[in-house]
């Protein structure tokens, strides 16, 4: 059988390429534009692949997505419900996010943002001891990801809570549902996405969501930038409703040359890469699950397309 790969995110698809081969030697794995390929593929995986995909490889049942996000392979043409979409679960992506999450959390509990700007005027101040109390942490979307980014913040006795289209609880801190956003926002300080993008999450973080947060509120975004309306966060800045923001994502990436985020103190830039696939723990995944399909087994990570994720 033939495993096809594609990615124009990747500068070195061959790494992976090989890699999926030493992990599946009883496959043939090849790029997507190979001219020596034998038979269509059925099987692919990916991240970000050409938009003509499912007309190149008509074949294909399973396509292995190498994000936790499926939202740019939705809208691609040719996609139907005979086709198998497959998420990455994990790959080493969600304890890199927690590690995120935490790294902004502790920045503005602890000041150390304040202590930085201390240190460049040489100035001796010792700041007012953490009141963690004071810094609850909202988690929305409770999969993979949210799950280990609220572990990590209630691990540090931070008061944690998630929400979530099921209200579920993560490790014992309380869950909120979907008709309960009010209730959650009204007792969140720190406020961390990690949705899945879909029709109905698009522009959720908005003056709406930001006006009902705890006065002095961050916002940590390491979802999709499409989550985020824009002017809304920078009028929510401007008028103090929030403190600040860490964005690892944005609606148009790279982010460009002379946006307004840029050249923001409050807000911290950094270019998608909150939680990035490793390698061998995405193979290591990907072969197993590929190896379970063969063998007629159900496999866990697959999307319900209604749902979007």
């Amino acid at each position: 059988m033939e495993i096809v790969f594609a990615s124009r995110h990747e500068s070195n698809p061959q790494e992976w390429i090989d890699a999926l081969q030493r992990a599946l030697p009883e496959h043939r794995v090849r790029a997507l534009d190979d001219p020596q390929a034998a038979e269509q593929a059925r099987i692919a995986v990916v991240w970000a692949p050409p938009a003509d995909l499912f007309q190149r490889e008509p074949g294909l049942t399973h396509v292995f997505n190498l994000g936790a996000g499926v939202d740019a392979l939705l809208p691609l043409p040719g996609l139907s419900d005979a086709v198998t979409l497959v998420r990455m679960e994990d790959g080493g992506m969600a304890v890199q996010m927690a590690e995120y999450v935490l790294h902004y959390l502790i920045r503005e509990s602890r000041d150390l943002g304040r202590y930085a700007g201390l240190q460049a005027q040489a100035r001796w101040q010792p700041l007012a001891d953490i009141d963690r109390q004071a810094w609850s942490v909202g988690v929305m979307g409770a999969g993979v990801m949210g799950a280990r980014v609220a572990q990590a913040c209630a691990a540090l006795d931070y008061p944690v809570a998630v929400w979530s289209r099921s209200g579920k609880t993560v490790a014992g801190t309380p869950g909120y549902a979907h008709g309960q956003l009010a209730e959650f926002l009204a007792r969140t300080r720190v406020l961390v996405n990690v949705l899945p993008l879909t029709a109905q999450t698009e522009g959720i973080l908005s003056q709406a969501v930001f006006d009902q947060l705890l006065p002095d509120a961050y916002l940590i975004n390491i979802a999709r930038g499409a989550h985020l309306v824009e002017a809304d966060l920078l009028a929510s800045l401007q008028s103090g409703r929030l403190r600040g923001a860490a964005l690892d994502v944005f609606a148009q990436e790279p982010l460009p040359v002379g946006h307004p985020f840029w050249a923001d103190p409050r807000i911290q830039v950094t270019p998608h890469v909150a939680g990035a696939s490793l390698l061998s723990l995405c193979v290591r995944q990907i072969a197993d699950k590929i190896r379970a399909v063969g063998r007629g087994e159900a496999i866990t990570g697959v999307v319900d397309l209604s749902r979007q994720y």
